[in-house]
């Protein structure tokens, strides 16, 4: 009798554990409304793309790493002049990330808002550039291998380089 109690109990933790695990498309499910079409990782780093790539997250992460020409935009203190200085064409592709693709889609929207016509959001974000081998840099445009992870919650979804928290 106890080693049907344990082996239902361990069953019972095994499927627990799993359904608490969301896969990233599930997870971006859950929290996008998918009004902003994704980019991949993998289209955005193919050569010759003329996309202007905008950082969403907030300075303390862009300076550990970014993506190469990245413009940081930030999240908490986005401002919409910033954009309109930097890409006054509002034509020009854009590309918006953040850690994970969720702030960048609230960033996004903003940026539809105000008649770009042609946003996208990086699905996965940093972690999933740096998940698929492509190269970050930090505040010195500088090849690094750290990421800024955001948060232990965050950053379970990093699975490669380094990650940080300052």
């Amino acid at each position: 009798m106890i080693k049907k109690v344990t082996y239902l109990l361990l069953f019972f933790l095994t499927v627990q554990t799993s359904l608490a695990q969301d896969s990233l498309s599930q997870l971006l499910k859950r929290y996008n409304t998918k009004n902003i079409p994704y980019i991949s990782v993998q289209e955005l780093a193919m050569p010759k793309t003329n996309y202007k790539i905008l950082d969403a997250r907030e300075l303390n992460e862009y300076q550990v790493s970014h993506l190469n020409n990245a413009i940081f935009v930030g999240y908490k203190d986005f401002k919409i002049e910033t954009v309109l200085n930097e890409i006054p064409n509002k034509k020009d592709t854009i590309v918006v990330y953040c850690s994970l693709g969720i702030r960048s889609e609230a960033i996004s929207k903003k940026l539809k808002d105000e008649g770009y016509i042609s946003v996208y959001n990086l699905y996965g974000g940093i972690f999933e550039w740096k998940n698929n081998d492509f190269p970050v840099y930090n505040q010195q445009n500088k090849k690094t291998d750290s990421i800024h992870a955001f948060s232990k919650m965050w950053g379970k979804w990093l699975m490669k380089g380094k990650k940080a928290y300052n």
